[in-house]
């Protein structure tokens, strides 16, 4: 009989076309039997936590907290080269210091909020679910907002402005890509189960990559209302070689993001970082 697994992602355009391979039996899961969960990021950060799930996408920063739970799969990263999580606010606001403002953010173990706290150790800030922040600032709600996901490229829509770019930020300080999500498999598998669990979440990556329209067309329906060029751009900053191997500098960017952290006190220190 097949072993029952789960896989648990966010409903995301940049997860679909990762896992779209795997769930759609374009790739063989063997003797696995595999049902994916699909959460928004908070929720997976929490049941990784308790370990729920055999494999499970979560944020860097919460690696902090799951390292004893979960080993690193060398593929699966979600990385931001040059670009990554903004904050943004509305036009009269755009002159102020980020450290004058309260910043609604998606959530405290998100990596966008390790990063911001790494620049601006003093923020204010307020958590807001991360699909309510564009509206909320836009209306007077809040005086900015730190955003993830699609509105990197529709906050301009809302009539909003980009007061800071912290993949950007993190480039020109660093030489290196900053590392906001990574997959897991739990570490009481067996080794050599997880490195072929982390081959099967490989080859579904690889094969999205090489029938990237087919694997877009799916994609699209959970791009929360971005057009087809949008979808495209969005995935292609997420999902790219990175995704299908960290390789020596994607290595380096989270061993220095979780390092700088750890020095800063901002998160506990993580164990020397192994990748299957």
């Amino acid at each position: 009989m097949p072993k029952k697994i789960t896989v648990a992602h966010s409903p995301d355009s940049d997860d679909a076309f990762m896992f779209w391979a795997m769930s759609h039996g374009k790739v063989s899961t063997g003797d696995y039997e595999v049902e994916h969960v699909l959460a928004d990021i908070e929720t997976l950060n929490q049941r990784a936590l308790e370990g729920a799930d055999e494999i499970t996408a979560f944020s860097m920063h919460a690696y902090a907290y799951l390292a004893d739970k979960y080993a690193l799969m060398s593929c699966g990263a979600s990385m931001g080269d040059g670009y990554g999580p903004i904050v943004i606010a509305r036009e009269e606001t755009a002159d102020k210091d980020i450290n004058d403002l309260e910043v609604a953010i998606p959530g405290e173990r998100t990596t966008a909020f390790l990063a911001l706290k790494l620049y601006y150790p003093e923020v204010k800030y307020k958590v807001m679910r991360f699909d309510e922040i564009l509206e909320r600032v836009a209306a007077g709600e809040v005086e900015a907002g730190l955003i993830i996901h699609e509105g990197q490229l529709t906050y301009e829509d809302h009539g909003l402005v980009k007061l800071l770019d912290l993949g950007e930020e993190w480039l020109e300080e660093t030489g290196l890509p900053l590392p906001l999500g990574g997959n897991g498999v739990r570490r009481d598998i067996p080794v050599d189960e997880q490195r072929r669990l982390t081959e099967m979440v490989r080859k579904s990556i690889s094969y999205a990559l090489e029938h990237r329209e087919l694997a877009l067309r799916y994609a699209e329906q959970f791009g929360r209302g971005l057009e087809d060029a949008r979808a495209d751009t969005f995935v292609s900053m997420y999902v790219n070689d990175l995704t299908v191997d960290y390789g020596e500098r994607g290595r380096r960017a989270v061993e220095e993001l979780l390092g700088r952290a750890s020095d800063r006190g901002l998160i506990p220190e993580v164990p020397p970082l192994e990748f299957i």
